[in-house]
């Protein structure tokens, strides 16, 4: 049974796979439907539990699978009092029953959508970029304010329209500031670059490169991120896996992302995270003012519920697509119907089948 409690921070991070031991928006089942259950009181004062009493079980494992997560990076552009906020990454993650194994894969930003009327603000829909459908939802009426929860609702809306993915059980909206701190926090990230990528935001030292006067880019020295297996601080990570302007694009990008997250997810399983509920609250509140969290179940509890989610068996699809264009110009992305048939696959729970028939579309 689904919950329609919303949980959401206002910077995640990708430990949102765990699920949620950082993350923005989400809304999730339990095999109850309630809390995790509390151990039981004593029978009264001179009472006291059997020497044989059995723990309590820990928050978060009545939570059961198959999940179907929905994992978002934004870029708010918080210096700007009127942005609103685009999805910039696009990644759904499908748990297997078990827990311990899933698909990983993306939708390209300017993928060519309908997106639906939405009540809370008034939009009235229409065919847009996937990325705007974010934006387009987190209008406040009357306001130039841009409400993040609000527009993750019409972005998760459009993708269950898109993919055929009825209902997401959870699903977080990421912000490079919050990443990058939980990347440091897990003391780095091991990556194997699998080409090289020059940044258009950085400095090989960090700090970031100088605006063009009067636009058109950046100038100064760049980062540059060469192939083979390195270990990336937290602004490195996110500098590496938010450039498109390289070969294969966004494509390569979304691919870079994929490797990220399970990157992340193999780092935390290393230190022991999941299974630790003090150390991931610790970690919480570490984060600061990056994170704010409502609903009936914490993060830590999706963090107990996917201890077992091994990277190695977690599978990054990349589906294949390509630009399409309206009287000469570029309007946005299309999937070919390879791409297309892996989602009603997923849709239909035969992602395994599909893919043994497309082995292309497997990443490393």
């Amino acid at each position: 049974m689904r919950t329609s409690k919303l949980v959401w921070a206002a910077a995640g991070s990708a430990a949102v796979l765990l699920l949620g031991a950082v993350g923005l928006a989400a809304t999730h089942r339990s095999g109850s439907g309630g809390p995790a259950p509390a151990a039981l009181a004593s029978a009264g004062p001179s009472a006291a539990p059997p020497a044989s009493a059995a723990p309590a079980p820990s928050p978060g494992a009545d939570i059961t699978g198959p999940l179907d997560l929905l994992v978002i990076g934004v870029d708010t552009r918080v210096s700007i009092a009127d942005w609103q906020p685009h999805a910039d990454a696009i990644m759904l993650l499908h748990v297997n029953a078990d827990l311990k194994s899933g698909y990983l894969f993306s939708l390209p930003r300017d993928l060519r959508v309908d997106v639906p009327a939405f009540a809370p603000n008034g939009y009235d829909g229409g065919r847009r970029k996937l990325t705007e459908a974010m934006s387009a939802g987190a209008v406040v009426r009357g306001t130039d304010k841009a409400d993040v929860a609000q527009g993750y609702k019409l972005l998760a809306r459009t993708i269950s329209d898109y993919t055929g993915i009825k209902e997401f059980d959870a699903g977080a909206i990421l912000t490079f500031r919050g990443l990058s701190k939980l990347t440091d926090a897990l003391g780095g990230v091991t990556l194997k670059i699998d080409q090289k990528v020059v940044s258009q935001h950085r400095r090989p030292d960090g700090t970031e490169r100088t605006l063009r006067s009067g636009g058109g880019g950046y100038v100064g020295p760049q980062a540059t991120y060469l192939p083979g297996t390195r270990k990336l601080v937290g602004w490195q990570a996110i500098d590496y896996a938010r450039q498109r302007y390289t070969a294969g694009g966004d494509y390569t990008r979304q691919r870079h992302q994929r490797q990220l997250v399970r990157a992340l997810l193999a780092r935390a399983e290393d230190a022991g995270l999941p299974a630790d509920q003090t150390r991931v609250r610790s970690m919480l509140t570490a984060l600061g003012d990056t994170l704010v969290v409502s609903g009936d179940r914490s993060p830590a509890e999706y963090a107990y519920a996917l201890r077992d989610l091994d990277p190695a068996r977690l599978t990054l699809v990349g589906l294949p697509g390509g630009s399409v264009s309206s009287n000469g110009r570029y309007i946005g992305e299309q999937l070919t119907s390879t791409g297309r048939g892996f989602l009603k696959a997923m849709a239909a729970g035969r992602p395994g089948p599909y893919l043994k028939e497309h082995p292309e579309l497997i990443n490393k």
